[in-house]
């Protein structure tokens, strides 16, 4: 392959990732490429547990071992259950050295009475920052700050679709040099590599999930209650996409929680309450996608759990918005 890294264009001739072979091809370079960049250095890499990152840490294992320190920054924007996952899966059976950090509320107090969806992302991603310089002062030697950058984020970022916090470079004096090796990658390529790299298939075929998290499905303006809204009827999703077995059929599904209430009613009284939207699609790279077909009785099954288990919830929509004229995400 041989390609240049260092530029944020993927070249015309750079061969599609389909095979293991290709794979294996890729990490052999990635590695010699990663060694030569870090040498004796240190690495930061922000672990949030998805595909990406996960991708990320096991090349970057592969190349430098121990050198490597992941941090995994608890946000309060991440699904139901998540941080208690990313502990069991990277410290205790990958062994990994994990660094976890509670920042719930550092985070969603700078969020407070934001609205902006672009500027949501730019304090998220300011913010995450902020914590891993933290991080690194605490830790000797860290002088790298990897970072599950895919070529999608970065053609989105390019055109003014939506910023990506992992996209555009570091702040001003911060002191750290960026590691991307999958950067120039389409997620189907990224998910190649990670089983190639021997990630459990939970790992690599999991669900993308934003950087922003759960911040840009509780749409306009976080408040704590309506994200344990987005929090809880995503859970109930997840949970039966599972038992229905869609979860290994359908490419990306999650809930969103507009900014605004709708009228309903429950025993008998009327309610002012939040709708919540199930958005479920397919797609090979991101780029393009197609509403996943549901079953409506699977649907009304969903609809029935939201509005029964979800407090403050009367209505749900289902969006089968392609992309475009639609981002898969609803900010």
């Amino acid at each position: 392959m041989n390609y240049d890294y260092l530029t944020n264009v993927r070249p015309e001739n750079m061969e599609r990732i389909t095979t293991p072979a290709l794979a294996d091809a890729f990490i052999e370079e990635q590695v010699a490429a990663l060694r030569a960049q870090i040498g004796s250095g240190k690495v930061l890499l922000a672990l949030s547990g998805g595909v990406d990152s996960s991708v990320v840490a096991a090349l970057l294992i592969k190349a430098v071992g121990d050198q490597l320190t992941c941090v995994h920054v608890n946000h309060g924007l991440l699904r139901k259950g998540e941080p208690e996952q990313v502990i069991e899966v990277f410290r205790n059976q990958m062994k990994a050295n994990l660094v976890y950090v509670d920042a719930v509320d550092r985070f969603l107090d700078k969020l407070a009475g934001v609205a902006d969806p672009e500027e949501k992302r730019h304090i998220i991603g300011a913010e995450f920052i902020r914590v891993f310089e933290e991080e690194a002062k605490k830790l000797e030697g860290i002088s790298f700050l990897g970072q599950g950058t895919i070529y999608p984020d970065i053609l989105e970022s390019k055109v003014g679709v939506k910023a990506h916090h992992n996209v555009g470079g570091l702040p001003e004096g911060l002191n750290f040099e960026l590691v991307e090796p999958v950067k120039l990658l389409y997620k189907d390529e990224v998910r190649v590599v990670g089983k190639a790299l021997g990630l459990p298939d939970s790992m690599v075929y999991r669900q993308p999930f934003p950087g922003p998290g759960l911040g840009v499905r509780c749409v306009g303006a976080i408040t704590r209650d309506r994200l344990e809204a987005v929090r809880e009827s995503d859970a109930i999703l997840r949970e039966e996409f599972a038992k229905h077995g869609l979860d290994e059929k359908v490419w990306q599904y999650f809930t969103v929680v507009p900014d605004f209430k709708t009228t309903g009613i429950k025993d008998g009284k009327r309610t002012y309450d939040w709708p919540v939207v199930i958005r479920a699609i397919n797609t090979v790279d991101a780029v393009t996608a197609q509403p996943a077909e549901l079953n409506f009785a699977f649907v009304q099954k969903l609809v029935a759990r939201i509005t029964a288990e979800v407090p403050h919830v009367n209505r749900v929509l289902w969006d089968v918005t392609p992309k475009p004229s639609a981002t898969i995400e609803w900010e």
